[in-house]
């Protein structure tokens, strides 16, 4: 997925994958998949997917801060 934000495109194809997090089981309505990536230009999005009833019932880029992709690394995240 690609999407522009502020002038900038942050693309998971052309980004580093840092690791990811499901909640519930596939084909239920609230569902969901949260990925995390480091783009080239160093910042740190969140890609979220998921059923009709969850919080990425469309497909989303969110834009994470250094600390925000700490915590979520440290919680999602095996050493």
């Amino acid at each position: 997925m690609k999407k522009t934000i502020k002038g900038v495109v942050y693309d998971t194809d052309a980004s580093t994958h840092i690791g990811f997090r499901y909640y519930g089981d596939f084909g239920w309505p609230g569902g969901y998949e949260e990925q995390l990536f480091v783009a080239e230009n160093g910042r740190y999005f969140l890609y979220g997917i998921g059923g009709d009833d969850s919080p990425y019932a469309k497909p989303c880029i969110k834009l994470f801060s250094d600390k925000q992709a700490a915590e979520w690394k440290k919680e999602y995240c095996s050493e």
